[in-house]
């Protein structure tokens, strides 16, 4: 008996197998995506427009169909975010957020909730925070930052991007565990900032590592210390705000992708699958590097562990702070 004309039951069986477990996959898992992908950005520009503008040609080349980059900025990021937190959620509307998102809401009013309106799909990129200074003040460490900032009669000024930020609230976060008085000064962006700090404007900024690295490097300003676990690779002679003694001065600057809460699950999977598998792609991490940022792959659920616990420690350091800022 010839088998190509009759297959052997062991082959019939595992076609049937094949077929049976096929059927189980839910229909918009087998198809999707079917048309063009939107990613708001809730802000004219920046670094989380960067981050989605990073993303979305790996989204695009693996997913074989357009992910489109759509500015909606307005409220403190709040306007782009509601749109999205009401877009249907069936996986053709994505949210490019950074660590404002679950910020803005403790500060101002907003239609949606951060955390239940949304679905975490995944983190993509981390930046942390470096302490520098300008070089007329008369410090080398943390101990005699805080020393230098108790013993001024004005509160020091050092710039931020954005009030309400987590720039402005490291800050805060600072003078609550140092009693040191700090004032922000906002500027439009990060290069307004540093030049703000290198014109002796302010005297100190909370920039990220790989933005101030050429600074620190050129001797133009001085940096004191570095959030994270370790010391950063682009300036291992600066100490870590742990190894300063304040350990819990960990705001660092994250970015991530979000759906529309009840997304389903396994369209989630397929787009976290396809930006965890782009993190640990040399282009990838360069451009990373590029846009100031280390890469930190996080899974939906992890993700979703992250976006809980910073809601709250913000909006602890906010109610401790009594940081109001107008809508």
């Amino acid at each position: 008996m010839s088998f190509r004309s009759n297959p052997p039951i062991a082959i019939v069986g595992m076609l049937a197998l094949t077929a049976f477990y096929a059927a189980q996959v839910p229909a918009h898992a087998q198809s999707y995506p079917v048309k063009p992908v939107r990613i708001i950005v809730p802000f004219s520009g920046g670094s989380s427009d960067l981050a989605a503008r990073i993303i979305a040609p790996r989204l695009q080349e693996a997913l074989k169909q357009p992910f489109i980059i759509e500015n909606r900025a307005g409220a403190n990021g709040a306007i782009g975010t509601e749109l999205v937190a009401r877009a249907a959620p069936d996986g053709y509307t994505l949210l490019s957020v950074l660590t404002s998102h679950v910020i803005t809401s403790s500060l101002i009013p907003t239609s949606y909730d951060p955390i239940k309106d949304f679905t975490p799909v995944a983190a993509m990129a981390v930046a942390e925070l470096a302490m520098t200074v300008n070089n007329d003040v008369p410090v080398k460490s943390l101990a005699e930052f805080i020393t230098f900032a108790r013993a001024q009669a004005n509160p020091v000024l050092y710039s931020t991007t954005q009030l309400g930020g987590n720039q402005h609230l490291a800050g805060e976060l600072f003078t609550l565990l140092t009693g040191a008085r700090l004032t922000p000064v906002p500027y439009k962006g990060g290069g307004e900032a540093v030049t703000a700090l290198m014109g002796g404007h302010v005297q100190m900024y909370f920039g990220s590592m790989a933005t101030m690295t050429p600074f620190i490097r050129s001797g133009k300003v001085r940096g004191i210390a570095v959030t994270g676990a370790k010391r950063h690779a682009d300036g291992p002679e600066i100490p870590t705000f742990a190894e300063g003694g304040l350990p819990t001065l960990d705001i660092r600057l994250w970015y991530g992708l979000l759906a529309p809460a009840g997304t389903p699950r396994d369209i989630v999977n397929r787009l976290a699958e396809v930006v965890l598998a782009a993190i640990p792609q040399p282009e990838f991490r360069a451009q990373l590097a590029k846009m100031g940022s280390d890469p930190m792959p996080m899974n939906p659920d992890q993700f979703g562990a992250l976006l809980r616990t910073e809601s709250a420690r913000f909006l602890d350091i906010i109610k401790r702070a009594n940081v109001k800022i107008d809508p």
